[in-house]
């Protein structure tokens, strides 16, 4: 008898193509048959050791975040309910140029400050590790849901070059093709850049074209948080699909959205930029998320001249008045290159966590809001909690557009990614609600996609980017990543007032042919494990 047999689900296999009715039996963590409703009429149904009546539930591949924050997450909460609960299966870690390998003792200390907003300073977590190998392996000790990693080129630039607004010698260039190698060659699946983030921002793209290189040598993507997603967008994103047809590197545009007033209504341009791109041969996919505020570090609004030489110059900087002066001016009235190259409207910017919980009456309120509670500007404000928070407040901003996010959703290279931020006592709701989000908000209510669309655009598609030869579909011989969904009620918890409520309608999630959601309950089962690139 086999392990685990799922019986009369309506099987959205991943494709795109029409659902059908299906037992579907798991074995050893494989799908070894799919028994569809006509060929079961006739002969004896499969039988196994646990039987799951599936009858009204979607079963699905699992969900793959193209765009996650979990990096040290995985490690710190083995429950992991934010990801596992919302169906998802695989993440990719490693995001927006900023993460945790490769590093010596020097770097990984910057890195743990510059990026405290996003994962916490890890206090709890053993950084046994140095190289990207080395936390490949640390994953492979069990984590609840796989995860694949992009070598972080802001990190590697730290590492060879420091933190310092210049160009890189042609020896420091060399050293960092070298480390992309490896990391690719330890099992890495590309390159992520954060250009509006410190000190990834001041590569050239020259310097961003030889690593690509490297990385489309290997056979990886390239995944770039682009230089604006403000005024600018455009040629932002124009300038991440020459780079990467210079260097012949897949590209996958990461959180590509338009926000920010002046691209209200604009993303269709965006997708005849990448729709011509696209007909020329280049190869290209992007990820969202299905909301319309953003999330970040209050930090990462500076302008890069203020950043320049991390975290304590950045400190140093904000105590000193005259240039303090010359910050406020560039984020009030020239428009940060940190704010995307728009003048800040504080109005639009939440705090939705700090690192001092002294200052937690500050969180769910917008900064102009505390301000004015305080008889003050708002830049006296952020001033203020910059410096007395260390840098590590992230924020919501409340700057996007509904019409460019159905639009974008629709692509035919569109993926889903989260981009959820786990730290701090109000986070994006995206964090827990993605993904059923997409299900339940944006096909069942509003019929933007259709289902099987949709779940083509959440499974097959990234696995695809991803080059992963047994996922992303339900197939006979694939690994068993499954969800089993009830489409009429399917909706996420979480809401921007109670951010961390889990999703309903998701009562089965399997890793690996293991339950990690089961009767709607997060199991103690860890079978996650790190997927590695495919080798060319």
């Amino acid at each position: 008898m086999e392990d685990l047999v799922i019986r009369d689900a309506d099987v959205v296999d991943g494709s795109g193509a029409d659902a059908y009715r299906a037992d579907v039996v798991i074995e050893a963590g494989r799908i070894v048959s799919i028994v569809k409703e006509a060929a079961a009429a006739g002969c004896q149904r499969p039988r196994a050791r646990r039987e799951i009546d599936a009858e009204g539930l979607v079963l699905s591949p699992g969900f793959i975040d193209m765009h996650a924050h979990s990096d040290l997450a995985l490690l710190r909460d083995p429950d992991h309910s934010a990801k596992a609960a919302q169906g998802v299966t695989l993440e990719v870690l490693g995001q927006d140029g900023l993460s945790y390998a490769p590093v010596d003792d020097r770097t990984l200390e910057e890195v743990r400050r510059a990026i405290t907003g996003w994962n916490g300073y890890g206090d709890d977590i053993d950084f046994d590790w140095r190289s990207v190998g080395g936390y490949l392996d640390r994953l492979d000790r069990g984590i609840a849901v796989n995860a694949a990693y992009l070598i972080p080129q802001g990190t590697v630039r730290a590492l060879v070059v420091g933190w310092e607004d210049r160009a890189a010698t042609p020896g420091e260039l060399d050293r960092m093709r070298r480390l992309v190698a490896e990391g690719l060659e330890q099992g890495a699946v590309g390159l992520s850049s954060g250009l509006t983030y410190t000190p990834g921002m001041y590569a050239r793209d020259a310097e961003l074209t030889e690593l690509c290189r490297v990385v489309g040598s290997y056979g990886g993507y390239y995944c770039p948080h682009h230089r604006s997603y403000g005024a600018g967008a455009l040629e932002a994103y124009a300038e991440m699909v020459a780079l990467t047809r210079e260097a012949d590197c897949p590209l996958h545009l990461a959180h590509a959205t338009m926000n920010f007033g002046v691209n209200k209504g604009r993303a269709p341009e965006l997708l005849a930029l990448l729709d011509g791109a696209l007909e020329a041969g280049a190869d290209i996919t992007l990820d969202t998320y299905p909301y319309t505020p953003g999330c970040t570090t209050l930090a990462a609004l500076l302008p890069s001249w203020a950043s320049e030489g991390g975290p304590e110059e950045i400190l140093a900087r904000l105590t000193d008045p005259a240039t303090a002066g010359r910050i406020r001016h560039d984020l009030e009235v020239t428009g940060s290159d940190g704010c995307h190259g728009v003048p800040v409207e504080w109005e639009t910017i939440e705090i939705s966590g700090v690192a001092d919980p002294a200052l937690g009456d500050l969180v769910g309120r917008t900064v102009r809001e505390s301000a004015d509670l305080r008889g003050e500007a708002p830049w006296d404000t952020a001033r203020r909690l910059l410096v007395r928070d260390r840098l590590g407040t992230t924020i919501l901003q409340h700057v996007g557009h509904e019409e460019n996010v159905r639009a974008i959703m629709r692509h035919r290279a569109h993926t889903g990614g989260s981009d959820g931020i786990l730290r701090g006592s109000k986070p994006h709701p995206r964090a827990y609600g993605t993904f059923p989000r997409y299900l339940g908000h944006y096909v069942r209510e509003l019929g933007v996609l259709t289902l099987e669309e949709c779940v083509a655009h959440l499974t097959s598609r990234p696995a695809a980017r991803l080059r992963l030869p047994d996922r992303g579909l339900v197939r006979e011989g694939y690994r068993a990543d499954l969800v089993l969904f009830d489409p009429r009620t399917v909706a996420p918890g979480a809401t921007f007032a109670e951010p961390r409520r889990l999703p309903t309608g998701i009562p089965y999630v399997l890793v690996d042919g293991r339950f990690v959601i089961e009767d709607g309950r997060r199991t103690d089962a860890l079978p996650g494990r790190s997927v590695r690139r495919t080798p060319l």
